[in-house]
């Protein structure tokens, strides 16, 4: 109770909500959340975790602080936005999969003949629009842990934060699809720490998105990615 008193007396937030990407590294959160509650004892952490549209909406209706986005590429108005490090995203199959016995660069109308597995949007902020989709077939999942399942079973092929399949991709459950116009080790997919323009955090949010700006999950995005690639 003194922690809390001793919080609101100095301006601190009483309570701090956070919405996360999916894609973030759950790693770098909870190192950042360790020395969070060190510097901030009366002032209780509450995260959700969610995708695309998912990870903007709490922020847009008042129910989080701030989010740590990335895989939704057009922000929506009235937020203000903050670049944090990047993770690395990678397009996979399964071993089993026939694009997995292609060699050399897989052009994309071969792609077109196999089930893509894509991440779908469970609000309306992408209505109406596609985001890395190469195949007219696919199959659309809601959670990016049943996108994982689906990959691991041959059920189809897709994109998937490198970190996530590093360890699938270094025992050959899964291998890298080398496709055109996608370079080596995949791409590097921005993230940023975003909140209302109207209502920028206080203290502890503030120090929370600092701590993030200096993660180091962009040097192992790139560590997994030569991983992969050797």
């Amino acid at each position: 109770m003194k922690d809390v008193a001793q919080s609101m007396a100095s301006g601190v937030e009483p309570e701090l909500s956070v919405v996360i990407d999916v894609f973030c590294p759950i790693e770098a959160v909870t190192e950042a959340a360790k020395e969070f509650r060190e510097q901030f004892p009366g002032t209780p952490l509450r995260l959700y975790v969610e995708a695309l549209g998912g990870a903007y909406q709490p922020v847009l209706k008042g129910a989080a602080s701030l989010g740590i986005v990335g895989s939704l590429p057009n922000q929506p108005p009235g937020l203000t936005a903050e670049r944090i490090p990047g993770i690395a995203y990678v397009m996979v199959a399964a071993s089993t999969h026939p694009l997995a016995s292609l060699k050399g660069l897989i052009p994309k109308s071969e792609l077109a003949k196999h089930i893509q597995l894509v991440l779908t949007d469970r609000t309306e902020l992408s209505a109406g629009k596609e985001f890395g989709v190469m195949s007219p077939s696919t199959w659309r999942l809601g959670d990016l842990f049943a996108k994982h399942a689906f990959l691991l079973t041959g059920l189809g092929w897709g994109g998937m934060p490198t970190h996530t399949v590093k360890r699938d991709l270094n025992e050959g459950r899964l291998v890298e699809l080398s496709i055109e116009d996608v370079p080596p080790g995949g791409v590097i997919l921005p993230m940023s720490a975003v909140y209302p323009t109207s209502n920028p955090p206080g203290p502890a949010g503030r120090w929370l998105i600092e701590r993030l700006k200096a993660t180091n999950s962009y040097e192992a995005a790139n560590e997994a990615r030569t991983e992969a690639n050797d």
